[in-house]
């Protein structure tokens, strides 16, 4: 029998944590009664309904996608810009991004219908790395690389100061331009190109070539593929022992 939270969350509709609080509420009812208990769980033939709607365990599914540069990250855009889903096929329409890029980033877009896995991916108490190749115009130097790890401040698109951090492995260097693997554990919109610019460099590809365990490897641009339940399994036990390490560090 599992807990309430989790029959939540294999419906699709939120993470654990959010059903806590739809739980916590008094949003979700069991066989008509509203329960506000957390650890409450849930029998098989029980009837589960959140805001007076039934709602019912799905299977899930999850997909690597090359996004090519030129669209969005997003369902629909008030602007007219082509999004993801205008290359995605029609029955992947349902399906939200792990993360995002902007416009012109290219790269990795892990796909799924798993509210969970999406929370457990993008919550930035997890810290769940994503990596990337960059070329700048210019030569990347050791004390660069020390400024990123140190941390630099940039200003979000919220206009809020903050303290934004890299790993950095430069891989070509030239006194023209250089590429640079950079590693990220935050999420802020855009990081990777205000960091740099910070620096006095122009962020000229930005690719993202990993997320946590699943790389962007055996992919074309715009190619949709499906992942292995083996690789899923080892991702969600990579993700569980990143949470594990976090709670005791």
């Amino acid at each position: 029998m599992p807990r309430l939270n989790k029959y939540i969350a294999s419906t699709g509709i939120c993470s654990r944590r959010k059903a806590d609080d739809l739980i916590s509420e008094g949003k979700v009812s069991v066989n008509g009664k509203i329960i506000t208990e957390l650890g409450f769980y849930v029998r098989e033939k029980d009837k589960v309904a959140v805001d007076g709607k039934n709602v019912y365990p799905q299977s899930f599914e999850y997909y690597r996608f090359y996004k090519p540069a030129g669209y969005i990250t997003t369902q629909a855009d008030e602007k007219g810009r082509k999004t993801i889903y205008d290359l995605l096929p029609p029955e992947l329409k349902h399906f939200k991004p792990v993360g995002r890029l902007d416009k012109e980033s290219t790269g990795l877009l892990i796909l799924t219908n798993d509210g969970e896995l999406i929370n457990q991916m993008t919550h930035p108490s997890i810290k769940v790395p994503k990596v990337y190749m960059v070329t700048i115009n210019g030569r990347f130097t050791e004390a660069h690389a020390k400024e990123m790890f140190d941390g630099i401040e940039i200003i979000t698109d919220a206009k809020e100061k903050k303290i934004a951090y890299a790993e950095t492995l430069p891989i070509e260097v030239t006194n023209k331009s250089s590429v640079i693997q950079v590693v990220l554990y935050q999420g802020i919109n855009r990081q990777i190109r205000k960091m740099f610019a910070k620096l006095g460099f122009e962020v000229l590809v930005l690719k993202r070539i990993q997320h946590a365990l699943i790389t962007l490897e055996g992919l074309k641009k715009g190619q949709v593929k499906i992942i292995k339940p083996k690789q899923v399994k080892q991702l969600k036990s990579y993700l569980e022992k990143i949470q594990k390490e976090n709670l005791e560090n």
